[in-house]
């Protein structure tokens, strides 16, 4: 019995320390890639989310096993040493002593550079922070003078912008370009510039802010900020459910007549961006479902993974829908090359262009750079990819109607950063034909004053309808020449990480108060005001917990805001029951065991509820199409199925089931123009053109069914169901 139990202690040891090795061991590479550690942003994170992220950044270094190597060898090494100098020693002493030299790292854990803290502390501190953090503002009770502080007269807002612009009499089409890993320390002047040549030229002859900063340190803060003005709530607005009552610039501008559309390479569906975009009532958005034939993904990683289409790919596809879309037109446009794991065409040129680049630097400047030489490639991709873009931009007959407003959504993380603010340092460029004079400007602004400003300055020069009231996190932005802030502004370092914050000239960041100099370098700052800064900082919090939990951004939402499903608290408890512990995934293959148990109403149920979750995971539309066209209610099947072909016009599923539609309801009209339609796009499914061609024959058009029964044939000779079918045509 004593045996058993000693060795399941054992066992049980040996797996404990196994899983302490490997989960270091996947920090320490988080940490290497990202160059900070893994804290609450991992609460932040659906699981699917998570693994695209982690995937996409696949990489093992040597340094990540440095560990493991040298504790091993350090402790072989003092028995060693104990051996050599005769002297008898009990093993667990080196042990002891590699566990102190090992554990002082672990005492000292609070140092503020991310390579020296103890990664599975820092973990665990962390999520207790933000536990911590969480359960303090569930206590609070608000009190604000307003109902809804961020209320301001719009009168009040100051445009800034129409001195540096000729005024059309048309509304000017306005496109946002949100490029990828965009960090100031990659442009202009700074610490790792001389890659993005075509960017440079634009400093002289645009509107251009050198201290320019995103108000988060990942991509999904940046539609919340630049298009929304909006708080973070917990871990990053888009992640808020439902989201609170909301204006942006689209919503904004699509009630003034503009046709809004995003554009982007990846999933819309990655950090909720299209729950954002939906409520407020984008007109059409792009992703990596729909660019169709013709276009080329980016390649896959050493995982396999790849994030989506590469940055000239997603320019030639907004360029080639461009000319659908009526004017004015509000476009937006994410970049994605600039990311892990940074494959993109035509490298191998790039990193030549790269090596040339490097040859002409200093010795010392070229050693520090080497060993980032795929990054660079990258940016020089980006920037070439931008200038090609605005190239073709410029013949076309509204370029010269047209702003352009250039940032990136925050600074490149796999390249090492000289301190914490230089995460969020950004350039910003507000280029046009329409402008009458150029300018640069050291004053510091963020993200979150971009729509305030761009709203002003649409209201006071165009025929737009005015704003009674204003409600924006943001003030503005300040176009004084001279270095100076005059904003406060929060920065959210990843998902649920509220530690930075900019107070005029200063920066506070893990506790710690720094100056922020006219470089935007950062110094320790003695200066007393810590508690100031900070008090300053809580009373943010404290608003934004408020704003978002209460849902008092604004009394007035937008008239474009989706129409979110509505559940009775029976249904919630239903749905509760059904769905725990359940992923997205899980929930569909539940809701299809729902509907084909004939319990469809059930099924609708789940499908209604993750659609207001995610708006598109097209499968769930489809289910819930084909459940209503299995009741007979075959008007609703066909517009959730329409709906389905308009979010994902390249996936055969969507046509499949539509066409059953018209199939069963006798409209085969219908289900020759929908099955063409797939065709056109495309999309061969056999399961497609066989019903093409049983469509056919239902409208006597023998001629084309045969067409597309011989073409199955070709293909599928064997099959006994196609040679079948030509038989009965007549």
């Amino acid at each position: 019995m004593k045996w058993i139990k000693q060795s399941l202690a054992t066992v049980i040891i040996k797996i404990l320390f196994s899983l302490i090795v490997i989960i270091q061991l996947a920090m320490t590479g988080y940490s290497l890639t990202t160059h900070i550690n893994l804290g609450s942003d991992l609460l932040g994170y659906s699981l699917s989310d998570m693994y695209t992220t982690v995937t996409s950044s696949l990489s093992i270094s040597f340094v990540m096993f440095l560990p493991f190597i040298i504790v091993p060898a350090l402790y072989l090494g003092l028995i060693r040493v104990f051996q050599f100098i005769g002297t008898k020693i009990n093993p667990i002493v080196p042990f002891l002593i590699v566990l102190a030299i090992g554990g002082f790292n672990f005492v000292f854990a609070n140092n503020t550079e991310p390579v020296y803290q103890n990664k599975l502390h820092f973990l665990v501190s962390d999520i207790i922070r933000s536990k911590k953090e969480e359960s303090l503002s569930a206590q609070r009770v608000f009190s604000f003078k307003k109902e809804y502080p961020l209320e301001k007269a719009a009168e009040d807002a100051k445009d800034v912008l129409s001195p540096f612009f000729n005024i059309h009499q048309e509304k000017p089409n306005i496109v946002f370009i949100i490029m990828e890993g965009l960090g100031r320390d990659f442009t202009d002047d700074g610490e790792y510039s001389g890659f993005t040549p075509y960017l440079d030229s634009l400093t002289t002859k645009s509107l251009y802010w050198k201290n320019f900063v995103s108000n988060a340190g990942r991509t999904f803060g940046a539609l919340p900020a630049l298009i929304g003005s909006a708080p973070f709530g917990k871990n990053g607005f888009m992640e808020l459910n439902p989201l609170p009552k909301h204006n942006s610039l689209i919503s904004i501008l699509k009630s003034n007549g503009y046709t809004t559309s995003y554009y982007c390479g990846d999933d819309i569906n990655f950090d909720k961006k299209s729950t954002f975009l939906e409520y407020n009532g984008i007109n059409t958005i792009t992703d990596v479902n729909k660019f169709g034939p013709g276009y080329t993904m980016s390649k896959k990683n050493s995982g396999g993974f790849s994030w989506g289409y590469p940055d000239a790919e997603i320019y030639r596809k907004t360029l080639s829908e461009l000319n659908q879309k009526s004017q004015p037109r509000l476009d937006i446009i994410m970049t994605l090359s600039n990311h892990e794991p940074f494959e993109f065409p035509s490298k191998e040129n790039y990193l030549k262009k790269v090596d040339a680049i490097l040859n002409s630097k200093s010795y010392l400047e070229r050693n520090k750079l080497k060993e980032y030489k795929d990054i660079f490639a990258a940016l020089l991709y980006t920037d070439n990819s931008l200038q090609k873009f605005m190239a073709a931009y410029s013949k076309r007959p509204d370029y010269g109607n047209t702003i352009f407003i250039i940032t990136g959504d925050h600074r490149l993380i796999p390249v090492p950063q000289k301190d914490n603010l230089s995460r969020f340092h950004v350039p910003f460029y507000i280029y046009s034909p329409m402008l009458k004079k150029t300018a640069e400007f050291k004053s510091i602004s963020s993200h979150n004053d971009v729509t305030p400003t761009l709203v002003s300055f649409l209201t006071n020069n165009q025929k737009i309808k005015k704003l009674e009231k204003t409600y924006w996190m943001g003030q503005g932005i300040d176009t004084a020449r001279q270095f100076r802030n005059v904003h406060t502004i929060p920065l959210m370092r990843y998902k649920g990480s509220l530690i930075d914050y900019i107070y005029k000239d200063y920066f506070y960041t893990d506790g710690n108060l720094y100056k922020i100099d006219s470089n935007f370098n950062i110094t320790e700052s003695n200066d007393g005001l810590q508690d100031t800064v900070k008090e300053s900082f809580n009373k943010y919090k404290y608003l934004n917990t408020y704003l978002t939990s209460k849902d008092k951004i604004t009394p007035v939402a937008s008239k474009f805001k989706s129409t979110l499903y509505t559940f009775t608290p029976q249904e919630i408890a239903y749905i509760k029951k059904v769905s725990k512990g359940l992923n997205s995934d899980q929930i569909f293959f539940k809701a299809r065991e729902l509907a084909f148990n004939k319990e469809r109403e059930k099924a609708r149920l789940l499908c209604n509820y993750m659609l207001n979750d995610k708006p598109n995971y097209i499968d769930f539309k489809i289910l819930k199409g084909r459940t209503l066209a299995w009741d007979g209610d075959y008007k609703n099947a066909e517009m959730e199925l329409l709906a389905s072909i308009n979010q994902k016009p390249f996936y055969e599923d969507g046509y499949s089931a539509l066409m059953d539609v018209y199939f069963w309801s006798d409209q085969n009209k219908k289900a020759v123009k929908i099955g063409k339609q797939a065709h056109s796009n495309k999309i061969y499914a056999p399961e497609i053109s066989f019903k093409l061609a049983k469509s056919y024959q239902k409208i006597k058009n023998i001629t084309e069914a045969r067409k597309q029964i011989d073409s199955l044939l070709t293909v599928y000779p064997e099959n006994q169901e196609y040679h079948k079918f030509k038989k009965s045509l007549k």
